[in-house]
């Protein structure tokens, strides 16, 4: 039922049908990390980027173990711009000063 949902989504865009058909998927059986994806690829299809997210949340509180969830979340996060434009993102002095900028962040934004 899921991936028929998907390929509903995909091949003939009828968005409300597809995520009838995934959303009901995900109610028979809460515990399967594929239906999650499957919603939110639907989700994402039809430019419901912060649904996709939340069906994401709610698949990593019922199938905790399933690192395909995370891969999935890390691809709908956006990524903060590097420290320094004019430098690759991977070099130490952006991976440094990232990481400095990060922890800086979260810091204030617990008090």
């Amino acid at each position: 039922m899921s991936y028929l949902g998907v390929a509903l989504a995909r091949t003939q865009q009828k968005w409300a049908d597809a995520e009838r058909l995934c959303d009901t998927a995900v109610r028979m059986k809460r515990n399967q990390a594929q239906l999650y994806l499957n919603l939110a690829e639907v989700y994402m299809a039809s430019g419901r980027r912060e649904d996709a997210r939340d069906a994401l949340v709610a698949g990593m509180k019922y199938a905790r173990r399933d690192i395909r969830l995370n891969i999935a979340m890390a691809k709908l996060t956006t990524r903060r711009n590097p420290v320094f434009s004019f430098l690759e993102r991977k070099h130490p002095l952006n991976r440094h000063f990232g990481l400095l900028r990060h922890k800086t962040l979260t810091v204030i934004g617990r008090s």
